[in-house]
């Protein structure tokens, strides 16, 4: 409880704040909160009213469990665990999750992943003489075909070894970004659906809109076929492809599909992954190691 008065010394106008507390029954020390004031005077003017905060010994004091469980409640909420693992500096991992937002902002309540936060990223990876290898991790449904494209040429152009893994689904626009690593692996339960691209609200000159679709389409085959063993005419049929998804055109392809059909490099999981990596790393730093070949 508190009161506060004002009160005239002199020519100055001082104010007063008084805080009152009740004796309670109360075990520990004393809280860090309580103030005093002491007010000094000299010439019937008020010199200064001093307030000390008064900070308990931090040796002295028994544990604060809600402070402590702050940093376990935080690695909870955007972990899902009470410990972070720690991970070799030598591999760094991004994911690509949700819808990939790009030039419009998605609705709040969507789980997106910028471009512009990915960007910076791959940057920040291929500066950093700690980092030997990439590891991307896509579950996606796709999005901005534009932003998509950027970040599969950003990977496709690292100098260090990439390696890419899609668990649960690499659809749409997921699909050039999933094969422009050094290495694609995808989850044996995984799905990519490839299908043509398309454009929703008022389009205004459909004749040249529709030339636009068609050269920006033609760029994303040209993509994934040139990083990858699929042939354009193959990728073409499973992109036009009726009958098989319910209201769209096109092909939903599983883990072994994919494999199979040239698209993806490998059926397997995290392990595999980190497994051709390393391997990877290790083949990029075998000939910087031995000095190569000298005449």
């Amino acid at each position: 409880m508190a009161s506060m008065a004002v009160h005239r010394y002199g020519e100055r106008n001082v104010i007063l704040t008084w805080r009152f507390h009740y004796p309670c029954e109360r075990t520990g020390p004393k809280p860090a909160w309580q103030t005093k004031g002491e007010l000094s005077m000299k010439d019937d003017q008020a010199i200064e009213t001093v307030y000390v905060n008064e900070t308990p010994d931090p040796a002295t004091q028994p544990p604060d469990e809600g402070m402590q469980s702050n940093g376990t409640v935080g690695m909870m909420k955007e972990f899902g665990q009470t410990a972070v693992p720690t991970v070799e500096p030598e591999i760094y991992c991004i994911t690509i999750i949700g819808q990939i937002e790009g030039h419009i902002i998605m609705p709040p309540h969507n789980k997106t992943t910028k471009y512009e936060h990915i960007i910076p990223q791959l940057v920040a990876a291929e500066q950093s003489k700690t980092v030997k290898g990439i590891l991307i991790i896509l579950n996606t449904v796709g999005g901005d075909v534009e932003a998509g494209l950027a970040i599969a040429e950003m990977i496709a152009s690292l100098s260090k070894p990439t390696v890419t893994v899609v668990v649960g689904g690499g659809h749409s626009i997921g699909v050039p970004i999933a094969v422009s690593s050094s290495y694609s692996i995808i989850a044996e339960s995984a799905t990519m659906t490839i299908h043509p691209i398309r454009m929703n609200g008022l389009v205004i000159g459909v004749p040249q809109t529709f030339e636009y679709m068609e050269k920006m389409q033609e760029r994303v085959v040209r993509f994934v076929t040139s990083h990858s063993r699929i042939l354009p005419e193959q990728f073409k049929d499973l992109m036009f492809k009726t009958g098989e998804l319910n209201r769209d055109i096109g092909t939903a392809v599983g883990g072994t599909d994919a494999v199979s059909f040239g698209l993806m490099d490998e059926v397997g999981g995290i392990g595999t992954a980190m497994s051709k990596l390393n391997e990877l790393i290790a083949l990029k730093a075998s000939p910087a190691e031995t000095g190569g070949l000298t005449q």
